[in-house]
């Protein structure tokens, strides 16, 4: 994606996540994920991130929640998605968007099951000072 469009991108969208917080007691860290940062800028109160973040095959976000809406693309491959009550809440692949809702009360975790890498351009939207995802326990899911 060309700098211009991943700019557009970022103001064009309005808050995925990735757990890249400081891990919590018992928190499910990611595993297999790293991310680049291409924009971060703070408007008021609210923090703009936009993040490239790739997923290795067998890798995972590890569980989380956002303090703010988070916003993505799939560039490259395919994201499985899933709740808190460990049933699959979506399957994304390269060209879709994803829109995450914000707060502890929606704790998710994503998942690359394929070969290949999946790629995301992801943008969050959160207060300042809070980070974009927060790492929490497994919620009782046999996988993480």
């Amino acid at each position: 994606m060309h700098q211009a469009s991943r700019l557009t991108l970022a103001l064009a969208l309005t808050g995925l996540a990735v757990g890249l917080a400081p891990a919590t007691a018992n928190a499910t860290p990611g595993r297999g994920v790293s991310a680049v940062t291409l924009f971060d800028h703070v408007v008021g109160g609210t923090q703009y991130v936009l993040k490239e973040i790739t997923l290795a095959p067998g890798g995972s976000t590890g569980w989380h929640f956002h303090p703010g809406v988070v916003s993505g693309v799939v560039e490259r491959g395919v994201l499985s998605h899933h709740d808190a009550t460990c049933a699959s809440d979506g399957v994304y692949h390269a060209g879709q968007a994803i829109t995450e809702a914000s707060g502890p009360g929606y704790v998710h975790i994503g998942r690359n099951l394929g070969t290949e890498p999946v790629v995301l351009e992801v943008l969050y939207r959160v207060p300042v000072g809070q980070e974009p995802a927060v790492d929490v326990p497994n919620p009782g899911c046999s996988f993480d």
